[in-house]
């Protein structure tokens, strides 16, 4: 089992790094979104400081990479199901849910390489986090994307289709991404949003790493944040293994 998952985790690596293009326009965005729109939020707290816009923003464009850099990977696998790859794979003399794994375990290991370099431009425009916060947020954005990442995968192997898997993801992304506070904290937002926002679970992550990210490490935002995820990537992992195992009859 591990061992398949492994071998699957380095195929898949290797195919990222032969054309390393997308992980780049990934990190693209939210690199924008911390030189254009982080210096935008200095007038909403107390000081106007862009130390503590970064702050606030930094952790919501880690979440960002999370949620936007995995949500979309399932395309990849429609593609291999239609060149007859995936199939070919599921035949083979391996455990069938390591093929769906390595795929999403790979997915993670680009979100993390890409905080990184997003913590990297953080740091230079005068953002300073201690280390056990840092690993922190690495971590709770590890569990985002293997649970937005496994969710794509599940989509793409029980929809199929291009057209459907799109129409869904955008069909939520939009209001995920507004009712997170991602954007501008729902703090500043109206009642009415802020009355509903807990139920989105992007908002506790993005509240947590804000938490985090203010030293707070005591906030109950940062455990209610990894429960939450904890649980929603055992869900999407265990349907996306599921999923896989039906490929394979």
């Amino acid at each position: 089992m591990i061992r398949d998952t492994m071998l699957f985790l380095g195929y898949e690596t290797k195919k990222a790094f032969r054309n390393p293009i997308w992980p780049l326009f990934g990190i693209m965005q939210p690199v924008l979104y911390l030189l254009m729109f982080a210096p935008l939020q200095k007038s909403l707290f107390p000081g106007g400081t862009t130390e503590e816009a970064l702050r606030s923003f930094t952790p919501a464009a880690m979440m960002m990479i999370a949620l936007f850099g995995s949500m979309f990977t399932g395309f990849g696998t429609i593609a291999d199901l239609r060149s007859g790859v995936l199939e070919r794979l599921a035949v083979g003399p391996v455990w069938r849910p390591s093929i769906v794994l390595g795929r999403v375990l790979k997915d993670v290991l680009v979100l993390v390489a890409q905080a990184v370099a997003v913590m990297v431009v953080a740091t230079l425009m005068g953002l300073s986090i201690g280390i056990g916060a840092l690993l922190l947020m690495l971590v709770l954005m590890a569990a985002t994307g293997l649970f937005a990442s496994s969710l794509s995968q599940a989509l793409a192997l029980s929809l199929r289709d291009e057209n459907a898997i799109s129409q869904t993801i955008n069909l939520f992304l939009l209001p995920v991404m507004l009712l997170s506070g991602m954007l501008i904290p729902i703090a500043f937002a109206p009642d009415w949003m802020k009355a509903i926002a807990p139920v989105n679970p992007l908002y506790h992550a993005v509240e947590a790493g804000r938490a985090l990210f203010a030293g707070d490490l005591s906030n109950s935002a940062i455990p209610v944040a990894f429960a939450v995820f904890v649980v929603l990537a055992v869900l999407t992992v265990t349907w996306s293994m599921r999923s896989m195992r039906k490929l394979a009859g």
